[in-house]
């Protein structure tokens, strides 16, 4: 076990999960207020029939685990302009439509699956990282966020029920680092630790596969984030009563053309050649689904990738970016403010498992303490 220590950036490894992608916020300690007193969020209840299984005190270690990641902001950022606590770095946040396909197969035309349906959509493109600082050529999971826009109907985000948007969140890894809450807990704690015995836990608390799966993960590196391949990670439910599944979303560009790496890439390099394709011309990605084909394709287990040969994704939507400037000082500080979170959903997509209920209590909070330090209102686009 202890062969991984020196590939594993321990000040980091926190940030390759899309479990704290979302939110940004800039502080003012001596104003702001414990969330644990002031924003109670009802923790989501399972669907036993789908496969979902409540672990032992899952709402209070989500307590727990918001309180240690809130500390930590609080901490990192005193003074001056604070960043998200993950994923803070943007290689852009671009313009999009969302095509729903003509020929949407039956089963898979739920929620906001409608056969030639078209939306208008926001993507943030980002590195892990927690180091807003560090240079686009280092190794690091990188990160895609949809949000889509003009999407009618309640949301299952009590505090946002009414919002028009629909969230996806993937990064360029299949699987997940943790399944448990306790283990999660016990890694969050040991990165926030200043003891560096603790940290030398990290690949105890993760165990062999969860060291296996973030090494891996934060071992990527890529030439453009449009010609990147991004995985949900963790199942979502599809539709609803008699006709709901379990499923996966990904993307992918649309064509495989890589352009390599620059031999002496600049510090934002990503940025750059984000800014560049979009300059010069469209871009496109498809957006695919992945039902779940067998019961052994567990529902609580997001450290197991459901393998392409024994469940197949099937493309349901085109991703158009237009050609477009997005790095505007007035497009960046929307990005900024956005917030991610896939409880901004239908009950068709429904998260599902247990790193999907805890992201509904530490997204949620995390985002209001954010913007409660920044004095940003904490709005959903139109």
């Amino acid at each position: 076990m202890l062969d991984f220590i020196p590939f594993i950036r321990f000040s980091l490894l926190l940030t390759i999960t899309p479990i704290l992608i979302s939110t940004n916020g800039c502080a003012h300690p001596l104003k702001s207020k414990s969330l644990t007193n002031t924003h109670r969020i009802s923790y989501p209840s399972i669907d036993t029939e789908l496969g979902e299984k409540l672990q032992p005190n899952e709402n209070i270690l989500a307590e727990q685990i918001s309180v240690q990641i809130e500390q930590r902001i609080r901490t990192q950022y005193t003074a001056g302009h604070a960043l998200r606590d993950a994923h803070p770095k943007a290689h852009g946040c671009v313009r999009a439509e969302f095509h729903i396909s003509k020929s949407l197969p039956t089963n898979l035309a739920q929620g906001i699956f409608i056969a030639d349906k078209t939306y208008s959509a926001w993507i943030r493109f980002s590195n892990a990282s927690g180091d807003a600082t560090q240079a686009d050529n280092k190794n690091d999971a990188r990160g895609m966020a949809i949000k889509i826009l003009g999407v009618p109907g309640k949301k299952i985000m009590e505090n946002d029920d009414q919002a028009m948007t629909q969230d996806f969140i993937m990064i360029n890894h299949p699987v997940f680092f943790v399944n448990d809450p306790q283990r999660y807990l016990s890694f969050i704690e040991d990165v926030n630790s200043k003891s560096m015995f603790k940290k030398l836990q990290i690949p105890f608390a993760l165990g062999f596969q969860g060291t296996i799966n973030a090494v891996r993960a934060n071992n990527s590196k890529i030439s453009n984030p449009l010609q990147a391949r991004y995985w949900s990670m963790v199942p979502y439910q599809l539709g609803l009563a008699n006709q709901r599944q379990a499923v996966k979303y990904s993307a992918r560009p649309c064509t495989q053309h890589l352009t390599p790496i620059p031999n002496n890439p600049s510090h934002d390099f990503l940025r750059i050649a984000l800014r560049d394709s979009l300059e010069k011309d469209d871009a496109c990605m498809e957006f695919l689904i992945q039902p779940r084909t067998s019961n052994k394709m567990l529902i609580e287990d997001s450290m197991t990738e459901w393998k392409e040969s024994q469940a197949p994704f099937y493309q349901v939507a085109t991703i158009h970016i237009p050609k477009q400037v997005f790095d505007t000082p007035d497009q960046n500080t929307f990005c900024e403010n956005l917030s991610f979170t896939p409880w901004h959903s239908l009950p068709e997509h429904k998260p599902l498992g247990a790193i999907n209920r805890l992201r509904k209590v530490i997204y949620e909070k995390i985002s209001t303490v954010r913007h409660e330090i920044n004095a940003v209102p904490r709005k959903e686009p139109l």
